[in-house]
């Protein structure tokens, strides 16, 4: 059987939404709607959510305000990094590395890929407590990853001035996934499979009894179900304001793709690995050239904070000087390379980069799902399985990183 391709996807998704839309309009409520679990938000944790549901035999309906992946949202664009590096959270490591099978599996079945075997490198100054850690707990799980100096990166990967730089680790198995072509390929496979979208805007939830009846759209329309997950990013302290609106912040982030000279084999896949370096104040992270797209580049520190809704896209002089700067010391043959593209989008950060995956304290039929912190998009699959878990009372699930009481109203970024 034909597995379902992008174009598929956008079709399916069209198709889908009119059909769900025409007929919602009709107030008796369908067999079955009460049942239903209704998912808030399509970028990857929301689809990865519905699909583990679906696994489950639960009847799911999606709603987003734009679309999978939409350009604003948090699971748009290109390229995200995966990876297995994060000190000594063995938590997001073990993550990583069991959403990295469903990722490689979702390319298998699609037609373009969605996950680049670039390889991953962390460098740092000198041989850190996070790269000893990272080490450790790789070698207890069986990674591959290894440990490399100075003389080896300058050999193995000649378009990067490793000067200052005296350790690395490097995880041969992971790289670099397709963000919206990804979200909009597990789109794809949930309508396939029976599941339902539609595009929508909701309000505010209106809470009652301890638990959520409804979700009314933004013209009015009430939309019914038995359960709720509300993943919608950086929209998310929109929704619960009081609860939300001092624990989840957005930030500004901008990215850039260069053009690499022509011919030059050192900035594919295969010679450039992802990377991020370690040095100094700032982390700047980014890829080597994929699909044609350019040498990707950008600052990991979180930018300001700023408004989904009202934000214009544009990226500023100050924060491309400041990348071309650091190319300049790094990426030397790369630092006056044409600019190809510049995008602005949001981490929604919670207080120390942790996940929030937990029941709304108010309504004990809905789950809340969201600070990614700038990490996230690679975990989608295993993120996805826990909320399903948790939604449907599943032993074991429980994880207090995860819980909305240790959220703090201070942001103080310890996972990295």
């Amino acid at each position: 059987m034909r597995q379902p391709t992008r174009r598929d996807a956008l079709k399916g998704i069209a198709g889908v939404s009119a059909a769900a839309i025409g007929a919602s309009r009709a107030r008796a409520l369908p067999s079955g709607e009460h049942e239903r679990t209704i998912v808030v938000g399509a970028g990857v944790f929301g689809v990865w959510t519905a699909i583990h549901l679906q696994r489950l035999g639960r009847p799911v309906l999606l709603l987003d305000a734009w679309g999978p992946a939409h350009t604003r949202s948090s699971s748009g664009g290109e390229s995200r990094m995966t990876r297995a590096a994060y000190g000594a959270d063995e938590i997001y490591t073990r993550m990583a590395l069991n959403s990295l099978e469903e990722w490689k599996a979702l390319s298998r079945r699609a037609d373009l890929p969605i996950f680049h075997r670039t390889g991953v490198l962390f460098f740092f100054p000198d041989r850190s407590a996070y790269l000893a850690e990272s080490l450790r707990v790789h070698r207890a799980l069986g990674l591959t990853s290894r440990h490399m100096d100075r003389r080896e990166m300058r050999t193995r990967f000649p378009a990067i001035d490793f000067d200052g730089v005296e350790a690395g680790i490097y995880e041969p198995d992971f790289g670099a996934l397709m963000a919206r072509r990804g979200v909009q390929t597990l789109m794809s496979e949930f309508i396939a499979k029976g599941g339902l979208y539609r595009r929508a805007a909701i309000a505010p939830p209106r809470i009652a009894g301890g638990r959520i009846e409804q979700v009314v759209t933004k013209d009015g329309e009430r939309i019914s179900g038995s359960t709720f997950v509300f993943a919608a990013g950086a929209w998310l302290p929109k929704l619960f304001p009081e609860l939300l609106n001092s624990r989840i912040f957005p930030t500004r982030q901008e990215i850039f793709f260069f053009a690499t000279p022509a011919g030059d084999p050192r900035y594919e896949v295969g010679r450039l690995p992802g990377w991020a370096d370690f040095n100094g104040g700032d982390l700047y992270y980014g890829f080597p050239d994929l699909e044609g797209r350019g040498f990707k580049i950008a600052r990991d520190t979180h930018g300001p904070p700023i408004d989904p809704d009202t934000a214009e896209r544009l990226a500023t002089p100050s924060m491309l000087a400041d990348v071309r700067k650091f190319m300049s010391r790094r990426f030397s043959a790369l630092a006056g390379a044409p600019l190809n593209e510049a995008r602005v989008c949001q981490y929604e950060n919670s207080a120390n980069g942790d996940f929030l995956i937990d029941r709304h304290p108010a309504a004990a039929n809905a789950i809340l799902v969201g600070g990614g912190s700038g990490h996230g998009f690679k975990h989608g699959p295993a993120v996805g399985q826990y909320a399903a878990a948790l939604l449907t009372e599943s032993p074991g699930t429980v994880q207090p990183r995860f819980s909305l009481a240790s959220k703090s109203e201070k942001q103080a970024r310890e996972v990295h």
